[in-house]
């Protein structure tokens, strides 16, 4: 039995966090639940203080783009997390243990590991025959199960949330903002997408500059128009 690109851990372990709910510890700024009308609201708050209006700013257009694009694509996550869930309660796992006549039994995903461990033994002949059956019994269970409850479909349908969310984060770094407000959209974006990643060290590199950049903007759009900015919450 080949490996199949099916065959995969259960935990993810480089899965994108679900945003919904969490906060940025150092600065109090909630992204979650009602993480568009909170960005809305401050972008809005910020047309007010001066230049070309938002409407024009490309930085604007993208960062709703990506908005969506990017709520999606969390939706997904989640949704391919219950998945997982429900796939690892009637699934098996994917191995099987494999006796090594005078060693210990050694557990295996793959034909690949029957041929690090038995090579080409003719004396394993049987367990190896024995493991492969095993093996691709575990794999058709995994895949019968798996297109039964959509798990195929929707890890397909992630990944493509994915690479939009990147393709559009991209541009938008790539787009100059015309407008205090196409700023604000820019930080805001690299912070909701960044914080899945920040929970590893927060203390890391590039994290606490970005705060200081997000703190720099908040600080001055208070300045330019008091009132009208949505400030982060006081540490």
């Amino acid at each position: 039995m080949a490996d199949s690109d099916h065959s995969m851990r259960f935990v993810r372990v480089t899965r994108r966090k679900a945003l919904g709910g969490a906060v940025i510890a150092a600065t109090g700024w909630t992204f979650g639940g009602d993480a568009k009308a909170r960005s809305l609201g401050l972008l809005a708050a910020a047309a007010g203080t001066g230049g070309d209006s938002p409407q024009s700013d490309p930085a604007i257009a993208l960062w709703r783009e990506w908005a969506a694009a990017h709520e999606l694509a969390e939706r997904l996550d989640r949704r391919q997390q219950e998945l997982e869930a429900e796939l690892a309660e009637r699934v098996d796992g994917l191995g099987t243990t494999v006796c090594i006549p005078g060693g210990e039994p050694v557990y295996v995903c793959s034909t690949h590991s029957l041929d690090r461990i038995i090579g080409s033994r003719t004396d394993m002949a049987h367990i190896r025959k024995k493991a492969e059956a095993e093996l691709a019994s575990k794999q058709a269970q995994f895949d019968a199960v798996g297109e039964e409850i959509g798990y195929f479909s929707g890890l397909r349908a992630e990944q493509e949330g994915f690479r939009r969310t990147q393709a559009l984060l991209e541009a938008l770094s790539k787009t100059p903002a015309i407008t205090f407000a196409g700023v604000v959209a820019k930080l805001d974006a690299v912070m909701r997408e960044g914080e899945a990643w920040e929970e590893e060290d927060p203390s890391a590199f590039p994290w606490p500059q970005i705060r200081s950049v997000h703190d720099d903007v908040v600080r001055i759009g208070r300045g330019m128009n008091p009132g009208l900015f949505v400030p982060s919450a006081e540490r």
